[in-house]
């Protein structure tokens, strides 16, 4: 089981937020999903918006609440945070082809519900979930609606990570046996993308995000975190700033940004 998968899951009440649902998703498989959905101040110009969250292997979405609702009071955009099979309150064991299908299945959710069905989406993923999250957009970017792509300390391929992190590699455990190739699907991606490093990350070590920049063929920003650890990387200085710049720019009318260099 994945580490802190099945404690108790916060709610977004707890943090202050009011307008938010609680889900259950079926998948085609035949696994019940949690998910939260976040709404900004409706009305906001950026009411159009909604990021799609995949999280990091340890703890639920409950854990990333407080990320959720940076995120909505940069931005004012609305957040959908899924839960994998095997994490939280869903059913189900994790493995890589049921946590893409999960994937799948909430961007499927927005694109089907009556409120998001016309809402520019923006990718966001950390660690695993940016693993997740370039594999569902490498799939799914020619419908168009996917407007951006967030990384932050996410990884080349699951097998090219474990060398560097034994014994870290506990934190892995269970996925040690999946591939997540990220590094032979970036290439593929045409969607602007924001990579996030924490050039202080003792899980991944930085290079593979650096790797995985020099990789990518779309517009890109590179946001290097100096005091970036994998887990703190989220309270350094400009991190939510370049989210918010970064969503403003791909899904308004502003030309993206030059990538920055080191």
């Amino acid at each position: 089981m994945p580490p802190n998968a099945r404690t108790e899951v916060p709610r977004p009440s707890q943090f202050g937020i009011k307008d938010f649902e609680e889900l259950v998703i079926p998948t085609t498989d035949g696994e019940k999903l949690s998910a939260y959905y976040i709404r900004g101040p409706r009305g906001n110009r950026n009411s159009d918006i909604t990021v799609l969250m995949f999280h990091g292997n340890a703890g639920n979405i409950g854990h990333r609440l407080p990320i959720a609702r940076m995120i909505i009071n940069f931005i004012g955009c609305n957040v959908f945070m899924l839960e994998y099979r095997g994490y939280g309150l869903s059913t189900g064991e994790p493995d890589e082809s049921g946590l893409y299908l999960d994937a799948q299945t909430a961007l499927d959710y927005l694109r089907n519900r009556a409120e998001t069905s016309n809402h520019k989406l923006v990718v966001y993923g950390q660690s695993l979930g940016g693993a997740v999250g370039i594999k569902l957009v490498a799939k799914n970017q020619k419908n168009g609606d996917i407007a951006g792509l967030v990384l932050e300390n996410t990884f080349l391929s699951m097998r090219k990570l474990i060398p560097s992190v034994i014994p870290p590699a506990r934190y892995f455990t269970l996925l040690c046996h999946q591939v997540w190739p990220s590094e032979s699907l970036i290439s593929s991606i045409s969607v602007p993308t924001l990579f996030l490093s924490g050039l202080q990350d003792e899980i991944v070590p930085p290079h593979h995000m650096r790797q995985l920049y020099e990789l990518s063929t779309a517009p890109k920003i590179w946001k290097p975190l100096p005091g970036g650890d994998h887990n703190s990387s989220v309270v350094e200085e400009g991190y939510f700033e370049s989210i918010a710049d970064f969503i403003t720019s791909v899904t308004g009318d502003e030309k993206m940004p030059r990538p920055e260099k080191l």
